[in-house]
């Protein structure tokens, strides 16, 4: 299997069966994501060195003005989309199979997680993998130890608060938080 034919199964959202060709190649990618997240968390890296690390992890140009403080973990990288001038904290762990995509001037705080996959309700074949991406617009504030859950967008100049997960759609410009994520308020604009 190529990376590119991956990415559109992953994309289309239909399940993934236990142990089958594409299966077998999401294990490959996390072995190569684990070799990578290794170099980039086990020791000092210049911000020039992170940016050649993350290049590496997600086989796309780490945009202008993106920085990140390591530890990161993920279990792809190949399916992560990351705009100019986007923040990612500290101990943050992308579950990117599904498809991760930060908008420009997102700021991730630390030890946020980002899960794309579910498995099968269904006990007979709980070890399929259902893939949903989570898409974050513009400017978003994700505080810290936040979860979000497969299947989320998160609209441009929202706020998540601290501790929230998130398991449904959060409206632009509002500001959300708990377990499960409630809105809060709107965002004075003026």
């Amino acid at each position: 299997m190529e990376l590119k034919e991956f990415l559109r199964i992953m994309d289309s959202g239909d399940e993934v069966i236990a142990f089958s060709e594409v299966h077998q190649y999401m294990t490959f990618l996390s072995n190569e994501a684990m070799k990578t997240t290794a170099d980039l968390n086990n020791s000092y890296h210049t911000p020039e060195e992170i940016k050649e690390l993350m290049e590496k992890l997600t086989g796309r140009n780490f945009p202008e003005g993106a920085y990140m403080f390591p530890p990161f973990y993920t279990d792809c990288g190949k399916n992560l989309k990351i705009g100019k001038n986007v923040f990612i904290n500290s101990g943050c762990q992308f579950q990117d199979q599904g498809g991760i995509t930060l908008g420009d001037g997102t700021l991730v705080g630390p030890k946020t997680v980002i899960a794309t996959l579910n498995h099968s309700l269904n006990p007979d074949k709980r070890a399929n993998l259902i893939p949903s991406p989570v898409n974050i617009g513009k400017n978003v504030w994700i505080g810290a130890n936040v979860t979000i859950l497969p299947g989320v967008t998160i609209g441009d100049g929202a706020v998540i608060a601290a501790g929230a997960v998130v398991n449904r759609d959060v409206e632009a410009n509002t500001v959300v938080g708990g377990v499960p994520a409630k809105y809060i308020k709107t965002i004075d604009l003026s």
